[in-house]
């Protein structure tokens, strides 16, 4: 699943399971580019990640919480816990790499 969310509802999903939380800016153009990354991300390990995406211009606090100062950011969190963080415009290959270390 991925799917775009405020505060609240991060704060929600982020407790359970893997999620992986991107950190974009709709004027970044990487940040695009990696929304079609992630849906081949989700193809593959689809069933055992949540995708939550933040808009870091209209959740400023969350992404200060998270000390997210650029983007596109990827945080990758097991059951509420930072577990990885990939920063820039990031490959299918070292997506995968990062939730599958840490199932």
């Amino acid at each position: 699943m991925i799917k775009e969310v405020n505060h609240e509802e991060f704060e929600q999903l982020a407790k359970s399971g893997l999620v992986l939380a991107d950190f974009f800016s709709t004027t970044c153009g990487p940040c695009k580019m990696l929304s079609f990354v992630l849906k081949d991300v989700e193809k593959e390990v689809g069933e055992d990640l949540t995708i939550l995406k933040v808009d870091f211009d209209q959740n400023k606090d969350l992404t200060a919480q998270y000390g997210v100062t650029g983007y596109p950011t990827l945080v990758l969190l097991k059951d509420g816990t930072e577990v990885g963080r990939l920063q820039g415009l990031q490959q299918k290959p070292m997506i995968v790499k990062l939730v599958k270390d840490n199932q």
